[in-house]
């Protein structure tokens, strides 16, 4: 049976610091919105205090989770056990975004390695730590982090990300506000 937690103590901070995959799931207020699931890996993830949690969002694609996150701040971070005994981990709270270039991001940025390509800090202020079993989750072998995004970044230049990232992440999907760029 699951289990609700009040704190990340060094226990839970162990299990997550040993985990290379995580899942971030966000929606809009509208019900015609479309509900995102991000899945997020390479060293991105930190646990920054007992009831706080960040990471480094890399440049996509899309910009659904900042967009969701600016609009309504609803977030939940799923971390489930690949190896070792079955665990599923979910952290639901109030995701708070800070881009690359700001005194937020600046404040922050000293607890995560720095990467080409990255966009913003998510931090969330945890309201709710609840494990589960996660029986049905298969077992995998991690082989290694893709360095594929890294690579991109590196080719791309920070000229070059500032580009994509003014066609790419403006807005959501939905038309939210996305990343704030000139």
């Amino acid at each position: 049976m699951g289990k609700e937690y009040d704190r990340i103590d060094d226990k839970i901070a162990a299990w997550i610091a040993k985990q290379k995959l995580f899942f971030v799931s966000t929606a809009p207020l509208s019900g015609d919105g479309r509900v995102n699931c991000s899945p997020k890996g390479m060293d991105t993830f930190r646990v920054l205090g007992e009831r706080t949690i960040g990471y480094l969002d890399m440049t996509g694609s899309g910009v659904e989770t900042i967009a969701h996150l600016k609009e309504n701040g609803r977030i939940v971070v799923m971390m489930c056990a690949f190896e070792g005994p079955p665990k599923i981990f979910r952290f639901h709270g109030k995701g708070t975004v800070f881009e690359t270039g700001t005194e937020g991001f600046e404040k922050r940025i000293g607890a995560f390695d720095r990467y080409p390509g990255t966009r913003s800090i998510v931090e969330i202020a945890v309201d709710r730590i609840s494990d589960s079993c996660g029986f049905t989750v298969p077992l995998y072998e991690f082989k290694e982090d893709r360095d594929a995004l890294l690579k991109w970044a590196e080719t791309k230049g920070e000229t070059g990300i500032e580009d994509y990232q003014r066609e790419k992440n403006r807005l959501s999907v939905d038309g939210l506000k996305g990343l704030d760029l000139e």
